[in-house]
């Protein structure tokens, strides 16, 4: 972590603007977890600052591309030739003048000019006060050349949705990601020692987010989901200690719900047997895929088992610290490599829920960083991956047993053509999906078998979700 997360005594005036010029020029860590982790760090400042950090630093980093365009028109020095600071600077300044309204055009420019100054670039001041007044004066003529510069969006992103999607589905997809994106929220059954219901904890919820001026509104999708919006830290809203709800895209909720899993116990008479259903659940972390199959099954009153597996030692621990506040007891949790078969699970599980490593061109809207990072020879990889971790999850299913895969990325060499190959070249059965969605969802692929969620489109992020059977008794 950067200096400026390290230390600031809570006495000294904190420069909202040098924060997130600090962050601008943080690499090597994400962009939601840095912004997680310099709230934390200022939590003391009043909501309404740590807002505009939060604004200024994403909106900075969502708009780069559109940024730059606009400053090379503007700037004899072109953003590729500028200092380094000197460049987020610029990006930060000319993001208030384009889209906050409630920062005047001149405390834009005359902040920027002190910020140079502070970072010891007192030379530039007067390049730094030209390009910034002169974008302000001409803000409201400027025109876009392309999609990419319009939505801030990679040329070649733009061109593989154009290709797989049309021209005017990738545009609302453009347009989708750079809209507000509430954080969801599933509300469930408290632990048998707590006796809030759901409905008080909701109502608990609601009060104290209104006490900070956030909201808290139901998803059209599911009844357990809501919306959150005016809050940096859920984990200190009433009741999330006890396990009353969990952080999860609605999205992700349906997967797990796309299962049936309910109907599945009764196809398979699990009700009046004996026999133990068994979940493994292969990429788990964080673990929310993993959590809402419990809290079905748990309804079900049935015998389960779920085991929850990733690589990831750190995932790991996160996943334990989720099923222990929710109260979930039946939970195995291990570090594995999806991709190493291993013998003693073959043949043995009635679910598994492959949710594999992925582009993550779906969640733009929330991780900005990357559409910046992610490269067409990187999705060449990771299709490969992919299907070593299906080959994996299908020699793990029982017969009948059901297959989840799921991504959170929109690009069918890693969606589409994975479903036709389990479907085609593994003998795996589609299982049709409308009974399990929101009547909103039943789109014309839903009965073959899968979804393709679209942001703009759906009121989610966008996910790729497929249920398909091992056939054979």
């Amino acid at each position: 972590m950067t200096e400026m997360v390290q230390g600031q005594n809570k006495t000294q005036s904190t420069n909202q603007r040098m924060i997130v010029l600090e962050m601008l020029l943080t690499e090597n860590v994400y962009s939601h977890i840095l912004v997680r982790d310099v709230l934390k760090k200022y939590n003391y400042l009043p909501q309404q600052e740590k807002a505009f950090i939060k604004r200024l630093y994403e909106g900075t980093l969502e708009r780069q591309i559109e940024l730059d365009y606009v400053l090379d028109q503007y700037s004899k020095v072109k953003t590729d030739k500028m200092k380094r600071v000197i460049c987020a600077l610029m990006r930060m300044s000319v993001y208030q003048i384009l889209y906050m309204d409630a920062v005047p055009d001149a405390a834009a420019c005359n902040e920027a000019v002190k910020l140079a100054q502070k970072k010891g670039f007192t030379s530039l001041k007067g390049f730094v006060n030209g390009v910034l007044r002169n974008i302000a004066r001409n803000k409201g003529s400027i025109t876009y050349e392309s999609l990419s510069v319009k939505y801030s969006m990679p040329e070649w992103i733009v061109n593989l949705w154009t290709d797989q999607l049309g021209a005017q589905t990738t545009e609302t997809v453009l347009a989708g990601l750079l809209k507000e994106h509430p954080v969801t929220v599933r509300f469930r059954k408290m632990p048998a020692q707590t006796d809030v219901d759901i409905a008080s904890a909701v109502s608990a919820v609601q009060q104290a987010l209104a006490a900070q001026g956030g909201t808290m509104a139901p998803h059209a999708y599911l009844s357990c989901a809501y919306s959150v919006s005016g809050t940096d830290d859920i984990t200190r809203l009433p009741y999330y200690q006890d396990g009353a709800f969990v952080v999860q895209d609605v999205s992700s909720m349906l997967a797990v719900r796309a299962l049936g899993i309910e109907e599945y116990i009764e196809s398979r008479g699990l009700r009046d047997s004996k026999e133990t259903l068994q979940v493994i659940d292969l990429c788990a972390a964080p673990g929310g895929k993993s959590m809402i199959a419990a809290d079905i099954l748990e309804k079900c009153d049935v015998s389960y088992a779920i085991l929850s597996r990733d690589v990831s030692a750190d995932k790991i621990n996160r996943m334990i610290e989720n099923f222990d506040r929710c109260g979930l007891r039946q939970m195995t949790v291990q570090a594995a490599d999806a991709t190493v078969v291993e013998e003693q699970l073959v043949g043995t599980a009635d679910i598994v829920i492959a949710d594999v490593p992925c582009s993550g061109l779906g969640v733009i809207g929330k991780k900005r960083d990357i559409k910046y990072n992610v490269t067409p020879n990187a999705i060449e990889a990771l299709v490969v991956l992919q299907k070593q971790i299906l080959t994996t999850a299908v020699r793990y299913l029982k017969p009948g047993g059901r297959l989840l895969f799921s991504t959170c990325t929109i690009d069918q060499s890693e969606n589409e053509q994975h479903f036709e190959w389990l479907r085609d070249k593994l003998a795996l059965k589609p299982m049709p999906l409308d009974a399990a969605l929101p009547d909103c969802l039943h789109t014309e692929t839903a009965q073959k078998g899968y979804v393709q969620l679209l942001p703009g489109v759906h009121d989610a992020d966008g996910f790729f979700i497929s249920v398909l059977c091992k056939q054979g008794e």
